[in-house]
């Protein structure tokens, strides 16, 4: 790794740091910022998260190499450019009557610096969407786990301006919590183990996101269930599908995730190489279920380590709410 390329994460501003504590409180600040900066020592000190293949750059060549000897880059990357509209529906028993029909467009693993044209091919996808009521986003917006993310909010910035609805997210493992203050200059309701009412023609239901509880295990499921009602529709957003018990036990109707890109270089068939979550691999693409928790881990709109994918193209998801009795 050529460590002159590399650029560390820049301090928080003192003022969003006060701002961010007000709401997740200052151990957890303090915690997920300490986390961060001991990734970032390993990578420059070249300690053992130089070897994570995410950050092993020798490791990424190697792969491009093999990809272009079996004539097989160039087709991954226009793959990955042809970002799917994919429906799914979630029934809910209790749902209200007003919430019957009611959609969330979800979008996850974007990695909008990985590419110069990733986000023209999210906004060609979303420009393709029909109508929505909210959307939702489960973390990993910049494609690195560490330097600077001001390249990423400037291209969220252009996803956003699509995007015809409030929007709710939740940070995942390449995200910085530096930057959710300006996520959410954006417009972007940030929710840092947080949940907040959705409201329609006077019914509530709960949406709730944890923040990463893949790498920082920093999800702090007690805090984001506070305020929801025992008896609350609720609906949790995680970067993972790890949570999925805890997610089960904390009485959550619906759990939204990515993380896993769906494996995003798969053999014929869909079959993953690598998920790298610690789920069932039934969980880790499209709809799943456990017990009463209905779930949907999406392969996401983008791509990690190279900008490739093979049998397994990249989506972006409209769930829709139905009530059952």
């Amino acid at each position: 790794m050529n460590k002159s390329k590399l650029e560390r994460c820049p301090p928080i501003d003192a003022e969003i740091y006060g701002r961010l504590s007000e709401r997740v409180g200052r151990c957890h600040m303090d915690l997920r910022l300490g986390i961060e900066h001991d990734r970032e020592s390993w990578i420059f000190g070249q300690g053992r998260s130089f070897f994570h293949i995410e950050n092993w750059y020798s490791i990424h060549g190697l792969i491009r190499f093999a990809l272009r000897l079996f004539l097989l880059h160039g087709r991954g990357q226009d793959n990955a450019r042809r970002i799917l509209i994919r429906h799914n529906e979630f029934d809910i028993i209790g749902l209200p009557v007003a919430f019957d029909g009611f959609k969330l467009l979800h979008l996850t693993d974007l990695h909008l610096d990985a590419a110069d044209d990733i986000v023209d091919a999210h906004i060609d996808a979303l420009n393709r969407v029909g109508d929505y009521d909210i959307c939702v986003m489960t973390g990993d917006y910049r494609n690195k786990t560490f330097g600077p993310y001001q390249r990423t909010l400037e291209a969220m910035s252009r996803v956003r301006e699509k995007i015809a609805a409030p929007v709710y997210a939740v940070l995942g493992n390449h995200d910085t919590i530096r930057m959710a203050s300006g996520m959410e200059d954006l417009g972007i309701r940030m929710l840092l183990n947080e949940a907040v009412p959705i409201e329609r023609c006077g019914a509530t239901i709960w949406l709730a996101g944890i923040d990463d509880a893949h790498y920082y295990r920093a999800e702090n499921l007690e805090k984001a269930t506070d305020p929801i009602p025992a008896e609350g529709i609720s609906i949790l957003l995680s970067h993972s599908p790890e949570m999925y018990r805890h997610a089960f036990y904390a009485r959550f109707d619906a759990m939204l995730s990515g993380h896993t890109h769906g494996g995003q270089i798969c053999l014929p068939g869909g079959i993953p190489l690598m998920l790298n979550a610690r789920a069932p691999r039934s969980f880790c693409n499209g709809p799943w279920r456990y017990h009463g928790l209905q779930g949907y881990t999406s392969p996401g709109s983008g791509t990690c380590i190279v900008d490739v994918r093979l049998n397994c193209p990249p989506e972006i998801t409209v769930h829709t709410l139905r009530k059952i009795q």
